[in-house]
């Protein structure tokens, strides 16, 4: 057996056949080098080798042999963090967590020295972050100090790490495939290499010779039930169009079998000895071709209801008279926008480890922002009672609504179903991501819209057009959110709308970071400009006259009664804030020379806090016999911060350390239900089930006291960890230990609800040049203002909105999915962009100085919609550097050339 040294410890062990580095350490249970892409892509897997790093998914692992091998959780010495550790820890450089490792050993390595930090657009090119926007890691290479003190009774409102910052930092936090387990089989997929076809003939054969191979599946043999993969609460917002395997493929990358191996080895030759005979079927891409009479259909009439064809579902309503708005406008502006399918790219992949429990029972462990729904539908998929079935995270590496989808649960629960209950794991790739799971929406809208001279508004139509792909998951509710609050964001007395979602054969869109509303936002903040530039009137002053204030009806196209209202109002601050830094400047110059283009732009987004469908969720208290406190909620964290909030808003209510509540969540055996974590329901709707348990909790902990002491309840009141009643202090331990005597538990349980909803705004600013020989283009300054009432942790609200705002450049500047046929041909990181450090601009960030009537703790959702504004700022900026609307994503620079660069000013 071959030697290796990990971390100061030696392994006898033997590399397999072409093997790297990053695999070989895992499975010796080497967990802190995380899989991101396994293509030298992400940097997740950056180890040393003999004090160099690497990335380990490149390094074949025969040759660490006789090196000295260490990864993050050797970095540490003698219990006490690295300095690099320290300072990621200290400017809480993280929020997932899952790239900090790569990072720190990137960062860490005795190479990384001064003239590093001076360029670290170069020095960090190969580790990227899809959460952060990368400015909490330059606070962190730079020594700066985001972290503040957990004082008892002031924890609402304090910038306080997160409580598994040292698990995270040291690689002891356990991600979802950071688990070994006796007997793991593994699961992989054949995908569709066709847009559409049926199935004729499957021979399963030559896959079950392969050695090692288990089991191969295919439609024949899971249950026949048509299931939606969305999670909502109220299922039947999303159309029960999917089955677990089918026998019709309808876009390219569409799972038709699964092969189960004792390897992942085993397991993808299986796949390729799979044989499959297709019968081709007609295929259309554009939605609108596919809403044309003899258009090929993607889904029978006894499968799906669809409307005409494939039109899923139509959304259409009018408010006042449209008609009479125009006559009335004496300035029109009319135009047609569109946006682009972009992937989450959260760093850890979809996977899902399923077994059968000591306890005979069902276990699922995954990467999910829904556990407790995608049990109910594995239930239901299963045919067996929910409470058979445990579904449980333990830390999720990014979401951004891409994991409120049920895509990687169901196969590995049913193999393990028919195997005897042996674990089984399915880890997708990054190419999985890409052809496999879900989108955001590409969206086409048509917007007309008229106003009076002075800029007061008088009509609004538009068009609406989504692209759902072959599967409708989310694509009623994000057609719903794109026909409302981008338009209702504005007073205007007749408005119209219609708007149509439609299969394609094109991979299906789903759950995105500002859900719907995106892109429509972008269309509305682009006529806005328009608008403003015919009558001559500023961009900020034509939003001010016009947007929604309180007192005024919420409506966009629709007038039914809404349970969204002003719990405060802070739009007239962020706009009035974003103005001022922009006229101020940041001392950033164009580049030299005539052939640079300088512009400004502006863009608003409202956000209605929550989905207008049902959401609860619930929370649990307990008083400790050591004085502290545990507390139970059912939301995901996924860097999403939301565990360190929870304790704080506990925390505040009960006038102790935030450090004094201990905390678990997402497990649908040890929390209460949580519908899921999405659309900042985690502040709003779980929070507010926090605030109001610790609220009884501490009701609780007082009647007793007063019972106990036989002293007034109304004399009585917390103090940190104990009870004052009259003049008399009681520890918390000796009255728990009273209330054992008498069986008294010191629990409590509550439930909230989404409703009603809140309202929240985002302005973004963007300066920006333009090179119209080259379209580069490059932000030279950006600032954005937000409307989130009270934040619970200033730095973890200010993180959220700076990765929320690097995303929007993304969408709009550099990611770019491209297909012919169906096919995406660039379905790898490094061919499919993501912002890295040199793509993403600093972001100066404000909040407005509200806090909210509604809101739990004053609090308003602040991770979904900074996303929004973003991309219409730039084209706002653009077309006031060039004079030309670029009015489709993204603004590469083939884009810019076809849209009229070289017309520019």
């Amino acid at each position: 057996m071959s030697k290796y040294e990990v971390n100061g410890r030696l392994y006898s062990a033997e590399a397999k056949p072409g093997q790297c580095l990053r695999t070989f350490l895992r499975d010796l249970e080497v967990f802190g080098v995380k899989k991101g892409c396994d293509a030298g892509d992400c940097g997740a897997c950056t180890v040393w080798l003999d004090g160099k790093p690497f990335h380990s998914c490149l390094v074949p692992a025969f040759r660490g042999e006789g090196r000295k091998i260490t990864t993050i959780e050797g970095l540490a010495q003698n219990g006490k963090l690295h300095p690099i550790q320290q300072a990621f820890h200290d400017a809480q450089a993280f929020q997932c967590g899952y790239c900090a490792a790569g990072m720190m050993m990137t960062t860490a390595s005795a190479a990384f020295d001064e003239a590093h930090k001076a360029d670290l657009p170069h020095a960090l090119k190969g580790n990227i972050c899809r959460c952060t926007g990368y400015r909490s890691i330059v606070d962190a290479l730079h020594g700066k100090k985001n972290i503040e003190k957990d004082v008892a009774g002031k924890a609402l409102g304090a910038s306080l790490p997160n409580p598994f910052t040292d698990a995270i930092l040291t690689g002891k936090a356990h991600y979802t495939m950071d688990v070994w387990m006796e007997g793991m089989l593994h699961l992989k997929v054949l995908r569709s290499p066709h847009a559409h076809a049926r199935l004729k003939k499957i021979d399963k054969s030559k896959a079950l010779a392969v050695p090692g191979v288990v089991a191969v599946y295919t439609w024949e043999d899971v249950p026949r039930r048509l299931y939606s993969t969305a999670l909502h609460e109220d299922h039947l917002v999303d159309p029960d169009d999917t089955y677990m395997l089918d026998n019709v493929a309808r876009f390219v990358g569409q799972r038709l079998v699964a092969v189960i191996g004792e390897t992942e080895a085993a397991a993808e030759a299986g796949v390729r000895a799979v044989e499959i005979e297709y019968e081709l079927l007609p295929t259309v891409f554009d939605p609108v071709a596919a809403m044309e009479p003899g258009a090929p259909i993607l889904h029978e009439k006894d499968e799906v209801d669809t409307a005409n064809g494939n039109i899923f579902a139509t959304l259409a309503g009018e408010i006042g008279d449209i008609h009479k708005g125009f006559r009335e406008a004496e300035v029109i502006h009319e135009n047609t926008y569109s946006t682009s399918r972009v992937q989450h790219v959260h760093l850890e992949t979809h996977g899902s480890i399923a077994y059968k429990g000591k306890d005979g029972r069902w276990h699922v462990r995954t990467s999910s922002q829904g556990p407790f729904a995608a049990r109910t539908k594995l239930a239901y998929l299963m045919g067996v009672p929910a409470a058979r079935i445990h579904v449980y995270t333990e830390r999720v590496g990014g979401g951004f609504g891409g994991k409120q989808e049920m895509v990687s649960e169901d196969l590995p629960l049913f193999a393990t179903m028919k195997l005897d209950g042996r674990p089984v794991k399915w880890e997708w790739t990054r190419e999985d991501e890409f052809i496999g799971a879900t989108t955001r929406h590409q969206m086409t809208t048509k917007i007309k819209i008229g106003a009076k001279r002075d800029g007061t508004l008088t009509a609004l139509d538009v068009q609406v057009v989504s692209n759902t792909g072959a599967y409708g998951n989310h694509a009623s509710e994000t057609l719903a959110a794109a026909m409302a609050s981008p338009f209702a964001a504005y007073r205007c007395a007749n408005k119209k709308g219609i708007g149509r979602v439609v299969y394609t054969n094109m991979i299906p869109g789903g759950g995105f970071r500002g859900y719907g509303a995106s892109q429509t936002t972008f269309a509305m903040e682009c006529a806005m400009n328009e608008l403003a530039k015919v009558l001559d009137m500023d961009p900020f002053e034509i939003r001010r006259k016009n947007v929604v204030r309180p007192g005024d009806n919420v409506e966009s196209i629709w007038m039914e009664p809404s349970d969204a209202s002003f719990g405060s109002h802070g739009i007239d601050q962020c706009l009035e804030i974003v103005e001022r830094e922009l006229k101020k400047g940041n001392g950033v110059n164009k580049p030299d020379g005539d052939d640079w283009l300088e512009g400004t732009g502006a863009a608003l987004a409202m956000l209605e806090c929550g989905p207008p469908t049902e959401h609860r969720s619930g929370a649990e208290m307990k008083l400790l016999p050591d004085g502290k406190y545990h507390l139970a909620c059912g939301s995901s964290e996924m860097g999403n911060g939301i565990t360190t909030a929870h304790k704080q808003m506990a925390a505040s209510v009960v006038g102790v350390r935030a450090a004094d509540i201990d905390i678990i969540n997402a497990d649908t055996d040890r929390t209460p239900y949580d519908t899921g974590t999405f659309a900042s329901t985690g502040t709003v709707v779980a929070g507010k089930a926090v605030m109001i348990t610790a609220e009884a909790m501490k009701a609780d902990i007082l009647d007793f006291a007063a019972r106990f002491t036989k002293t007034p309840v109304d004399q009585c009141r917390l103090d940190n960890d104990a009870v004052i009643c009259g003049n008399k202090r009681i520890p918390l331990t000796e009255l728990h230990a009273e209330g054992a005597k008498v069986n008294h538990r010191f629990t409590v349980s509550r439930k909230a609800y989404l409703s009603p909803r809140t309202i929240a705004f985002n302005v973004q600013g963007v300066r920006l040049a333009v090179h119209r020989v080259t379209g580069e283009i490059r932000i030279l300054h950006s600032v954005h203002a937000a409307d989130i009432g009270q934040p619970i942790n200033p730095m973890q609200c200010r993180g959220q909105l700076d990765g929320a705002v690097a995303m929007g450049y993304g969408w709009a500047l550099v990611e770019n999915m491209v297909h012919e046929e169906g096919h995406m041909v660039n379905p790898q990181l490094r061919n499919c962009r993501v912002p890295a450090f040199a793509d993403t601009p600093h972001t100066d960030i404000f909040f407005a100085d509200t806090v909210d009537a509604i809101g739990p703790l004053g609090a308003k959702s602040q991770g979904e919609c900074g996303i929004n504004p973003v991309a219409p700022a730039v084209s706002n900026a653009l077309a006031n550097a060039t004079g030309v609307r670029f009015a489709h994503l993204p603004f590469t620079a083939d884009r810019l050339f076809s849209g009229g660069l070289t017309r520019a000013k």
